[in-house]
C-alpha cells in the first residue's frame, strides 16, 4: 500500500517530522494550517519553510479547512491530525436529518473521511475529549465514534502520557487509530495497535456498550464514563482503564536544558516575588464584578521546577508571566529563569530552532503549546508502517 499522508491542523508539522523520522516512505501529499483570527499565519510559515521543497503544500494549504472543496484534497492512505476539543453536539433539521454545531471542526474531519476515504486515520486531542461534556459525560468522544462506524470505520483509542514512556514531558494526550473495514488489518482479530506501541503493566474490568446508531439520540441523551483505552467494532465498544508500564529511566528537564541562557531570560528581583506569589498555595477574599464577595483558593506548585523530572505539560502561555510558565534554575550561573524557545522546542521533541523562522518570540511558545510530543508520533508511525507493509485494501 502506497504510504501517503494528509496532515490536517498541521501546526508546525509535528505529525510529518514524526512520521518521517520513522520511514522515508512516507509522503505527505497534502498539509492545512489556518490559525482563525490571524492575520500573521506564523505556524504555516513555518511549516512552509520546513516543507515546501518535499510537496504537499499548496494554494490551499493556508485556507480555512471548511472553505477547502474536497475535490482539491489529493486522495491519500492515512489522514492525521490534532483538532480542537470542541461541543460536537448535533440538532435535528426541517428536513429530518441532523447537523453538527456550526464551526466546529470535527465535522470537517467527517466531510473529508467521507468523501475520501481513506483507509486508515490518525487523531489526536486532549485527554478530556472521553469525559465532554461537563454535564453529558463521554457524549461527545460517543458521536465521533459513532460518526466513525457508520462510515464503516473500526476504532482504538488511547490516553497516553508521554512521561510515562521515557519522554520529556508530563503530557497526557488521547490519540484515535481507525481503519476501514476493508482493509486487512480490520479483518483480523487481534486489534492491538496502542498495547504494541506502548506496552501496559495492568488493566482493569473492561466495560462493554453498544453504542446507539442515531446521532441526534446520543447528542440528546447518552452518558457513559468511557476508559483511558478501548476499541469499537460495528458499534460495540470495549473499554477499560490501562496501567502503563513505566520507564523508569527518563529525559528530564535538567537533559534538555541549555548550558547558558541570554540575559533576557532571567527574573528581575521584582518578576521573582510575583512568580513566588503566583506559584505559591493562597486562600484569600476577592470580590466579583457583580459585587459578591467570595474566598479564592489554590495549591502550591514547585517553584523552581524540578529538574531530575520531565517537563510539566507546556500551555500556550508558556514564556509569559503567569502561574503555568515553567522557571528553572539556570545551568550555569544558578539564578532563576524561563525557559528558552529551544529548550521548549526539544520537550516536544523538535529540533533546535524548528520555530525560528520570521515568528516573534511569544508564538514561538504559542505554538510549542500547541504541539504533540514528535517521539511519541515516531514510535506510532514505525508500527504503522508495518501494518501498511502487510496490508492489502480491497
Amino acid at each position: 500500500m502506497e504510504k501517503t499522508i494528509v496532515e490536517l491542523f498541521a501546526g508546525v508539522g509535528g505529525f510529518r517530522l514524526g512520521f518521517e523520522r520513522a520511514s522515508k516512505d512516507w509522503q505527505t501529499v497534502w498539509a492545512n494550517q489556518w490559525e482563525p483570527g490571524k492575520k500573521n499565519q506564523y505556524a504555516f510559515d513555518c511549516y512552509k519553510y520546513h516543507f515546501e521543497k518535499f510537496g504537499g503544500i499548496n494554494q490551499f494549504s493556508n485556507m480555512d479547512i471548511s472553505s477547502v472543496d474536497v475535490k482539491n484534497i489529493p486522495k491519500h492512505t492515512l489522514l492525521v491530525g490534532g483538532f480542537p476539543c470542541q461541543d460536537y453536539s448535533v440538532a435535528g433539521t426541517n428536513a429530518k436529518g441532523i447537523e453538527g454545531k456550526k464551526g466546529v471542526l470535527w465535522w470537517e474531519i467527517k466531510r473529508i473521511i467521507e468523501a475520501k476515504r481513506p483507509p486508515f486515520i490518525l487523531l489526536e486531542n486532549v485527554d478530556r475529549l472521553i469525559k465532554s461534556p461537563a454535564k453529558q459525560r463521554g457524549r461527545d468522544f460517543a458521536i465521533m465514534l459513532e460518526c466513525l462506524n457508520q462510515l464503516g470505520y473500526g476504532v482504538e483509542w488511547r490516553i497516553i502520557n508521554a512521561e510515562e514512556y521515557g519522554l520529556q514531558q508530563r503530557r497526557r494526550r488521547i490519540f484515535i487509530f481507525a481503519y476501514s473495514k476493508n482493509t486487512k488489518y480490520y479483518q483480523q482479530s487481534n486489534h492491538d495497535f496502542f498495547e504494541k506501541c506502548f506496552p501496559i503493566k495492568s488493566s482493569e474490568t473492561v466495560s462493554t456498550i453498544v453504542l446507539p446508531s442515531n446521532l441526534l439520540e446520543i447528542s440528546n441523551k447518552f452518558s457513559f464514563l468511557f476508559g483511558n483505552s478501548g476499541k469499537m467494532l460495528n458499534g460495540l465498544i470495549s473499554t477499560c482503564r490501562v496501567y502503563a508500564d513505566i520507564c523508569t529511566k527518563n529525559i528530564t528537564l535538567s537533559d534538555i536544558m541549555i548550558d547558558k541562557a541570554e540575559k533576557e531570560y532571567f527574573l528581575t528581583p521584582e518578576l521573582l516575588e510575583k512568580f513566588k506569589y503566583m506559584k505559591g498555595a493562597k486562600r484569600e477574599e476577592r470580590t466579583a464584578t457583580s459585587g459578591f464577595k467570595y474566598f479564592f483558593s489554590e495549591g502550591s506548585i514547585p517553584f523552581p521546577d524540578i529538574l531530575d523530572r520531565p517537563a510539566r505539560t507546556m500551555l500556550t502561555s508558556e514564556g509569559s508571566n503567569n502561574r503555568s510558565t515553567h522557571i528553572v534554575a539556570d545551568k550555569t550561573t544558578g539564578e532563576l529563569r524561563k525557559l528558552t524557545p529551544i529548550e521548549c522546542e526539544r520537550i516536544n521533541g523538535f529540533p533546535d530552532n524548528w520555530t525560528d523562522t520570521g515568528m516573534p518570540k511569544n508564538f514561538r511558545y504559542f505554538c510549542m503549546g500547541n504541539a504533540l510530543v514528535v517521539d511519541l508520533i515516531e514510535i506510532m508511525a514505525k508500527e504503522i508502517n508495518k501494518i501498511f507493509e502487510q496490508e492489502i485494501y480491497i
